[in-house]
C-alpha cells in the first residue's frame, strides 16, 4: 500500500470532519446514520472509519476541534474576538455545538467521554485568565475559574441565539461583558 503524505492525511481528516459537521448539524447525532455520513462526506464507511473508529469518536473529534478553535481564538485574540467569531459562525458548526450540549445533558457515557477531551487547552485558558488577573486586565476578586465559566455561559448564549436564526448585535453584548470583568476601581 503506498504511503500517504501528512498533507494528504490531514486533507482527508478535514474532508471527513467537514462532511460530518454537515450531517450531525442537519440530522443530530442519532439521525446521522453511517449512510448519511457517507453521503455528506463523499467517502465509504471504510474510509471514514479508518480515521475514526466509530461514530462517537468522530463526533467527539469534531466537537473537540470546534471547541479548540474557539479557545485558541480567545487565547490568541481575546474573548471579544472569540465571541465575534461565534456570532458570525456558520449554522453547521452551531448545530454541532447544540447537539454536543444535548448529548452532554442526556447521555452519561458521552458526558464521561467528553470530560477527557482537551485538558491542555482548558489549562491554558485558566492560566491565561490568571495572567490577565495578575496584569490587572480583568477583575481579581473572583476566581479565574468563575470568570471562565461566565465567559463560557456568554459564548453558549451567543451560539444558541445565532443558531436559532436570531441576529446578535455583538457590540452591546461585548460592552456588558467588559463591564462585568473589568477590575473594580
Amino acid at each position: 500500500m503506498p504511503k500517504r503524505s501528512a498533507e494528504h492525511l490531514q486533507a482527508r481528516r478535514d474532508q471527513i470532519l467537514a462532511g460530518a459537521r454537515r450531517a450531525f448539524s442537519r440530522h443530530g447525532y442519532e439521525g446521522a446514520t453511517v449512510a448519511r455520513l457517507e453521503e455528506e462526506i463523499g467517502l465509504s464507511r471504510g474510509a471514514i472509519f479508518n480515521y475514526y473508529p466509530n461514530k462517537l469518536e468522530l463526533f467527539v473529534a469534531l466537537s473537540t476541534e470546534d471547541e479548540a478553535r474557539i479557545l485558541r481564538a480567545a487565547l490568541e485574540h481575546g474573548f471579544e474576538a472569540a465571541f465575534r467569531y461565534i456570532a458570525e459562525e456558520n449554522p453547521d458548526w452551531l448545530g454541532v455545538y447544540l447537539e454536543n450540549a444535548r448529548l452532554l445533558r442526556t447521555d452519561a457515557a458521552f458526558r464521561e467521554r467528553w470530560k477527557s477531551r482537551n485538558p491542555e487547552l482548558e489549562q491554558l485558558a485558566e492560566e491565561y485568565l490568571t495572567r490577565q488577573q495578575a496584569d490587572g486586565e480583568i477583575r481579581d476578586d473572583l476566581p479565574a475559574e468563575t470568570i471562565g465559566r461566565f465567559l463560557g455561559l456568554v459564548a453558549d448564549g451567543i451560539a444558541v441565539q445565532t443558531s436559532s436564526g436570531f441576529a446578535v448585535d455583538i457590540e452591546p453584548v461585548l460592552g456588558l461583558v467588559r463591564d462585568a470583568i473589568t477590575p473594580r476601581q
